[in-house]
């Protein structure tokens, strides 16, 4: 057996431990999430048995939190987030501020320091995407208004969590720790004032490349390679645009991969391909999300639960009753619905991603402690496993209230929800209206053409992305006798007279003609006259010859017919010219 298989048995015994726990957890009618979480605490460290390799899996983690947030991105679009900024904006960035400073205030009790304080209040005030994705799916509320607001609060969560990733070592000093090793991507000797200037310089640069470059080149790309026929290069150029952008937006501008794979999915939903590109990542985003569980048990040390169980209730009763009541209180005096406030509250009383990074971050520079990172990690352990029960508890309440008092639920923020509503339902109508156009193409292609039935919806996209279309009046040759042949031509409106020696052939739309030269490699056997304006969808011989390899029973189809066409026309000269020796 090889020595190096650190990560094929990471990988390996990732998914088999979660497959079996997960399972497990289905059917003790617990969330499949706890058990990938407590495959992720037997694979670590600080219990017995197998260890896998935390670092290994940290990376693969992050890879699932990049697919994740593309695919989000593909469903979620600029317009959006403008039109949640009203409440995702002041709202995240309100509950950051004020599970700051509840952070401090129990870091106080136990005789910490100011910067550990603020290290800790940032790291359980931010929520885990992951998680909250996974809670909306599972209650089909992705794509409702709350839905919407929750995933622009996590993208301004993001962006603020940006710049505390930046801020942090140069106020280090300051705050008790060391500026070891602080280069903040290249801007670590530099004044505060400007660091944080060029910080936000930089994140509006790529926001920028993302909004104007970005929907110029992805979807013009994205067909390209969708011409070729090949799905493999399809999926791998869908895959490549994510974990490109994402690791580009990284190493050039220093913000998260996360955020980058989300401006990358929201780019490419500008293409008419981006269904199927969310098609083609769906499989890696559900396996490398639960690898992401997986690690963050792997991190988890369960005597932290024994040395300090008060920290640990304190920690957690900061990220679920303090976030919790806050986001309600903000979403409140925002004047939303009550509704959309518990919904909030429950979905993302709870913490991810960020705060790992923010806890490693902290305690490298000396703010935080290693129980401090142990208290994060336990927090977020056990705030994942119970959100299904605090969001079961939301709608519990949500229930109540309506019962208790319906003329308050009714009335409360019903304006505020309506002009929000107005406007998502706006940007879904456009979106809806983009996708009816191209179901519409699709339907039209096989009514006018019966033949493309037989191929699949990708096959017939990929036919609507090779045709070039073509027009020409009455009269006007289309194809003279004797050229190469160098395209096969099919009839969407019109007619044409297919002039042999023998006489004209009417051809009709959803007839095509062409054929037989692409076929053969022979030059063209007759003349081809528009007799109407012509509307033609033109296969050019390199795409002719790429789409008939691909879909071989196809092409048998077209040289069949090619064939009985053949026959008909000798058959036709044949009984002519009988008739003229009569």
């Amino acid at each position: 057996m090889h020595q190096e298989v650190g990560l094929i048995a990471t990988v390996a015994v990732s998914f088999v431990f979660a497959a079996v726990l997960g399972y497990a957890a289905d059917r003790l009618r617990l969330p499949p999430l706890v058990g990938y979480l407590m495959a992720g605490i037997l694979m670590g460290p600080f219990t017995p048995g197998f260890v896998a390799d935390t670092a290994l899996a940290s990376q693969l983690a992050e890879m699932g939190v990049i697919l994740l947030m593309f695919g989000v991105g593909l469903h979620f679009s600029a317009s959006d987030l403008l039109a949640v900024r009203g409440i995702a904006v002041p709202g995240a960035i309100g509950r950051i501020i004020l599970a700051t400073l509840l952070g401090i205030g129990l870091c106080k009790l136990w005789g910490w320091s100011l910067g550990a304080g603020i290290v800790l209040g940032l790291s359980l005030s931010v929520a885990s995407t992951v998680v909250l994705l996974k809670a909306l799916e599972e209650r089909n509320l992705v794509n409702a208004a709350s839905g919407r607001v929750a995933v622009g609060w996590l993208i301004v969560e993001d962006l603020v969590m940006v710049l505390a990733l930046v801020l942090l070592p140069a106020l280090a000093e300051l705050l008790g720790g060391n500026a070891a090793d602080t280069t903040n991507h290249g801007l670590g000797d530099l004044p505060l004032m400007l660091t944080i200037g060029l910080t936000l310089l930089k994140v509006a640069a790529f926001a920028a490349m993302a909004i104007f470059l970005g929907p110029r080149i992805v979807p013009w790309l994205l067909t390209m390679i969708a011409r070729t026929g090949s799905r493999e290069l399809f999926t791998l150029t869908v895959l490549a645009i994510a974990l490109g952008i994402a690791f580009g937006s990284a190493a050039i501008f220093g913000v998260s991969f996360a955020l980058g794979a989300f401006f990358a999915g929201v780019v490419m939903s500008e293409s008419q391909l981006s269904h199927r590109a969310a098609a083609d990542s769906l499989p890696l985003q559900n396996a490398f999300s639960v690898l992401f569980f997986v690690s963050v048990g792997m991190l988890f040390d369960p005597s932290i639960l024994v040395r300090q169980p008060l920290a640990v209730i304190g920690a957690l009763a900061l990220v679920i009753l303090g976030k919790g009541i806050i986001t309600f209180l903000i979403v409140i005096l925002l004047r939303y619905p009550i509704s959309m406030g518990l919904t909030l509250a429950g979905g993302l009383a709870q913490i991810g991603e960020f705060s790992f990074i923010l806890a490693g971050l902290g305690v490298s520079l000396g703010l935080l402690p290693h129980e401090g990172q142990d208290l994060i990690l336990a927090a977020a352990i056990l705030s994942i496993t119970l959100n299904p029960i605090v969001i079961f508890a939301t709608d519990g309440l949500k229930k109540y209230i309506h019962s208790k008092w319906p003329s308050l639920w009714e009335r409360y923020g019903r304006s505020r929800q309506k002009a929000l509503g107005k406007e998502l339902e706006k940007i879904r109508a456009l979106g809806e209206e983009r996708e009816r156009q191209h179901q519409l193409k699709m339907q039209q292609l096989i009514e006018t053409f019966p033949l493309f039935s037989e191929v699949d919806e990708d096959a017939q996209e990929e036919l609507l992305l090779l045709f070039k279309a073509k027009s020409a009046p009455p009269g006007e040759r289309v194809i003279r006798r004797g050229d190469r042949g160098d395209s096969m031509y099919f009839i969407s409106s019109g007619a044409v007279e297919v002039r042999l020696a023998s006489g004209a052939i009417r051809l009709e739309p959803g007839a095509f003609f062409g054929e037989m030269a692409l076929l053969t490699g022979g030059r063209r056997t007759a003349d081809v006259i528009a007799v109407d304006f012509c509307q033609f969808e033109v296969l050019e011989r390199r795409d002719f010859n790429m789409f008939m390899s691909h879909h071989p029973h196809l092409r048998a189809a077209v040289s069949e017919m090619a064939q009985k066409r053949t026959e008909m026309n000798v058959l036709r000269q044949q009984w002519e010219k009988s008739m003229d020796l009569s």
